[in-house]
């Protein structure tokens, strides 16, 4: 899984396989979703078995295992999947009327520690590679029996920290799964250098960045934002927005600046006229997310009468703002909190 058709046709012919070998293993891993070698029932039963037993160059498909699954009553389904090195990850499938959003995860555990954030708890353990990213919109389609129509990059991890999987996973999504870059969003609180970097990667990548860039800003100013994000000290507020400008001017797309209203914290009238303020005249889009609560901090959700007074305050002043619903709050709703809780129950030591 992760590769294309052309590159496993030409894995097939170095296995000593006719090129459509390569296109039949390509229609089972993404169309037919083969959790196996030994399932795909139209490639040689010889070769199968000399793959499974390790002979040649060996081949597996990749597929990760579920370890958990968690269903909200409002339709919201999360997977815990396992990997190859004994770790987890979360994904989660956001169903509506009209689409399927996939949640997905780019790395196991976060370096960021955003105070709000239950991911970012555990550390960082490592990136994920690209099979381990496609995996997950595989596996939401499989256990939801839905087509996904979007994928967003906001599970655990912070995409940016690995741009190269990321990319990879995005060209094969769009070109092996059909799925559209425009139904993309890549979601990162901000690393240093990394936007320019991004846009130029993806342009070579994907011919162009048709995705939505996401930033999670949580504050009007550069204190607040780094009580909330301890790594927002090594990047400015005002540099972060440069880079924003800079990405909207090389890839012709606007920003989507994410900001979760914390109750009493960062959610009163003052802050939304700051953060107005600081995007006036930018080619942006707001998406306000109301908190989830986590067992670490103290934060609170924001009463609903604070979260319309921050959207109209907004759009007051012309800034295009829209409010995410919150989606399986009965069920582990915020990010790494599911994979969290469950190495709690699974660890021998905890009471």
């Amino acid at each position: 899984m992760g590769l294309s058709l052309a590159e496993l046709e030409c894995w097939a012919q170095s296995q000593g396989q006719p090129a459509f070998r390569g296109r039949q293993l390509h229609d089972w891993i993404y169309a037919k979703g083969a959790r196996s070698l030994e399932a795909i029932t139209v490639l040689p039963k010889a070769w199968r078995e000399q793959l499974q037993r390790g002979e040649g160059q060996g081949a597996s498909i990749g597929r990760l295992p579920l370890l958990h699954r968690s269903d909200a009553r409002d339709g919201t389904t999360k997977l815990l999947l396992g990997t190859g090195d004994g770790l987890s990850l979360e994904t989660v499938g956001i169903p509506s009327a009209d689409r399927l959003t996939v949640c997905v995860s780019s790395q196991v555990g976060c370096s960021m520690a955003c105070r709000f954030c239950a991911t970012g708890k555990g550390g960082l353990q490592r990136s994920l590679a690209v099979h381990e990213i496609v995996d997950q919109v595989l596996s939401i389609r499989e256990a939801m029996d839905r087509r996904p129509s979007h994928v967003v990059f906001m599970g655990m991890g912070e995409p940016l920290l690995n741009i190269d999987a990321v990319l990879a996973a995005i060209d094969c999504l769009c070109c092996d799964l059909g799925m559209a870059q425009r139904q993309m969003t890549v979601s990162t609180v901000g690393v240093p250098r990394t936007l320019p970097t991004l846009a130029e990667r993806a342009l070579e990548r994907l011919g162009r960045a048709q995705f939505t860039l996401a930033v999670s800003l949580h504050a009007p100013d550069q204190r607040l934002r780094q009580e909330l994000i301890p790594t927002a000290s090594a990047y400015p507020l005002e540099a972060l927005l440069e880079d924003c400008r800079h990405y909207v001017a090389r890839t012709g797309r606007r920003v989507s600046f994410e900001y979760i209203l914390l109750g009493g914290v960062n959610d009163q009238p003052r802050h939304a006229e700051a953060l107005a303020k600081r995007l006036r005249g930018f080619q942006s889009h707001v998406n306000l997310i109301a908190y989830n609560p986590i067992e670490e901090e103290d934060f609170r959700r924001p009463a609903p009468a604070a979260i319309e007074a921050f959207r109209r305050t907004l759009l007051d002043r012309h800034v295009a703002v829209s409010v995410r619903a919150s989606r399986g709050l009965d069920q582990d709703a915020a990010c790494g909190q599911l994979r969290r809780r469950l190495e709690v129950s699974l660890d021998p030591a905890s009471p």
